[in-house]
């Protein structure tokens, strides 16, 4: 390891609704980190934009905010990595100039032309070829394809089609660059070759010149711009990195590089992810299969409905706990745990589907609804939050049994986001899956530290990758299964399959 530990590194996570900084120290020690939130615009059904240059605005707040504590000189700052939101598109002309807004990944305005790619090439090639499970109105390759039948004008003038990564890093380095982390999800590259797919770039009416060189993840790019450098406060000698996506940087961000180890993320979302060093498809062509942020290796990666469940439960049912938060500072969710810990595993019968916005792999059912089955005369309040919380357990279960039977073994859960902050929920987990589950004292920053850590790695502060996450990533607490109460669970998991298989009629009746 190189012997500075007075290098600092500057992990930068660009959120879909938020970009966080945060900058630390050899030892995986936060030194100081800043949010801003922000709008997306959505002037038109099905459309999702942002200005470009709100992310670089971005960055220039939270690096001002970082400065004002004072608790370090961002010229300390040696080297920039970046956890990224998938999918986001970025168009420049000849004069590197934007043309309009970036294309946020959850615009869906491609319906059309993804039915086009489906007609064209077949789910199945798609996955074989991207590792994606289906040609969707939110990938870039269906976005592009819209752009040249509805904005021919703007689709002629573009000379670099690129990610918003690919777009952060031209503006601080002055050179076009992306990684496979990012290019999975947009279905113009090819995951077994790692270069551009170039039917798809013709069925487009792509050139490949127009694309950014390909790059690993955590590697230099190259030196901050001096201008950049000089609007930003760092210094000049600084290296920028290639960075992944988001939720690669989070499973580096909590020590998920080795195999056997999966990482689960309940926010808003729940997302899991399992790396493994061999290209491995799902035979149902359920699970979505990613470049990881390590070279040559992949990565399981799904999400469906997590935390806002329990989030809306409270907002809808749990006045008085959000009305002693008000009065007594304490959070109403500790408050909701306590009321979890009063009730038996299985919740005494009662039963939750979480799927307040429908399901994804590997059980995909987009008119899924949220169900509580099994209520009686018995059940309180405090049965039902139980519920919600034993719901997601069965779907990280569900996710085990899928990554199981593509032949990837799983020793241990690492959990983050902000369900790792709960104690009954964690031990809930692990009593279900029947696997130790482990917290790390990162667990809120996990993306940032995880771009921190392959940028340690790309500017040679660390060897590899494996020594950036010993000397940066340290366990804070672990829950060990009670394996009488996974037998409880184990037939609970059971019933809560059965009714969701169930209910597919019915939720499609719903949908017509």
């Amino acid at each position: 390891m190189v012997s500075a530990m007075n290098n600092l590194i500057l992990g930068i996570d660009v959120g879909t609704t938020s970009l966080k900084a945060a900058v630390y120290d050899c030892a995986g020690i936060q030194k100081g980190s800043s949010v801003v939130e922000y709008s997306l615009l959505t002037s038109r059904n099905g459309f999702v934009e942002a200005p470009c240059e709100l992310y670089l605005d971005s960055i220039r707040k939270c690096l001002k905010t970082i400065e004002a504590q004072g608790v370090f000189s961002l010229s300390d700052i040696k080297t920039v990595g970046f956890s990224v939101q998938g999918e986001t598109l970025c168009l420049l002309d000849k004069e590197n100039r934007p043309l309009g807004n970036a294309i946020v990944w959850m615009d869906n305005r491609a319906g059309k032309q993804s039915e086009e790619m489906k007609k064209k090439f077949g789910d199945e090639l798609c996955y074989k070829i991207t590792g994606q499970v289906s040609f969707e109105a939110n990938w870039p390759a269906a976005k592009l394809l819209w752009i040249r039948e509805n904005e021919p004008d703007r689709f002629e003038k573009t000379r670099h089609f690129l990610l918003i990564e690919d777009y952060i890093l031209f503006r601080l380095t002055g050179k076009f660059a992306a990684e496979g982390s990012l290019l999975t999800s947009t279905e113009y590259w090819d995951i077994r070759t790692k270069k551009y797919w170039k039917e798809m770039l013709d069925f487009i009416g792509i050139r490949e010149e127009y694309l950014p060189e390909i790059r690993e993840s955590g590697e230099i790019v190259g030196k901050i711009l001096p201008d950049m450098a000089a609007e930003l406060g760092i210094s000049s000698d600084a290296v920028i990195c290639t960075g992944c996506l988001d939720q690669a940087a989070g499973a580096i961000g909590v020590g998920n590089i080795r195999p056997g180890i999966f990482s689960e993320n309940i926010g808003a979302a729940l997302a899991v992810c399992v790396p493994t060093r061999k290209l491995t498809y799902d035979p149902h062509r359920h699970m979505p299969v990613h470049y990881f942020a390590i070279p040559d290796t992949y990565m399981m990666h799904t999400f469906t409905t997590g935390g806002m469940c329990l989030r809306w439960f409270r907002d809808s049912f749990c006045q008085n706990e959000i009305e002693l938060q008000d009065s007594t500072g304490l959070d109403s969710y500790y408050l909701m745990d306590k009321e979890a810990e009063k009730i038996p595993a299985g919740s005494d019968g009662l039963l939750c589907l979480p799927h307040l916005q429908g399901s994804m792999a590997p059980d995909v059912d987009l008119n899924a609804k949220c169900v509580f089955y099994g209520a009686t005369l018995k059940h309180t309040k405090a049965h039902f939050i139980r519920s919600i919380m034993e719901s997601l357990g069965y779907i990280i279960c569900r996710n085990l049994e899928a990554v199981g039977n593509m032949g990837l073994e799983v020793k241990q859960i690492r959990t983050m986001g902000g369900g790792s902050k709960s104690d009954i929920w964690n031990q809930i987990k692990a009593d279900i899956t029947g696997k130790t589950l482990n917290v790390t004292y990162s667990s809120q920053d996990t993306a940032c530290l995880g771009a921190a850590i392959l940028a340690g790695k790309a500017a040679g502060i660390f060897p590899g990758i494996e020594s950036a996450v010993d000397s940066m990533v340290k366990i804070r607490k672990s829950y060990e299964p009670d394996m009488s109460k996974h037998e409880i669970y184990r037939k609970q998991y059971e019933k809560y399959q059965l009714l969701f298989s169930s209910l597919h009629e019915l939720f499609d009746k719903d949908a017509e």
